[in-house]
């Protein structure tokens, strides 16, 4: 079987979990104390191994669940789910979403949460400071 080959411009982009790491340490540095430990991980994706991942299906992971959660709740809404995506590079393909995901994402916003999908921690921040009413904490 011929190697996977990826281009530089692939190799060289931040993934996913860089950019959800870099989120937490903006919001650890931007949001007071008690909100920045609202904004969490739920560990939904990866790759694990076969027992591990029976056990975690067991305790109620679900594919397509957003990756992280903001429980501060607001005058319009429940709290703010956000699925993470790479950032978008010039000549790159932009990151999509899953049909779980997708699913997810609207019965969310129909119960009364926020979603986005955001493309990067800066995305992502903004969206974070959008939904607080924050304007000061945007990434610019």
């Amino acid at each position: 079987m011929p190697r996977r080959t990826t281009t530089h411009a692939a190799r060289k982009q931040a993934s996913e979990h860089d950019h959800q790491k870099s989120l937490i340490r903006w919001a650890d540095l931007a949001l007071p104390g008690h909100e920045s430990a609202l904004l969490f991980a739920i560990p939904n994706g990866g790759h694990r191994h076969k027992a591990t991942a029976a056990k975690l299906k067991q305790e109620g992971v679900r594919r397509g669940i957003p990756d992280l959660f903001l429980a501060i709740p607001t005058d319009r809404h429940h709290g703010l789910f956000i699925e993470m995506k790479r950032a978008i590079k010039k000549g790159t393909p932009k990151p999509r979403t899953t049909a779980h995901q997708d699913r997810y994402l609207a019965a969310f916003a129909a119960m009364g949460y926020k979603a986005e999908v955001c493309h990067g921690w800066e995305d992502a921040a903004n969206a974070v400071a959008r939904y607080l009413g924050r304007p000061d904490l945007a990434i610019t």
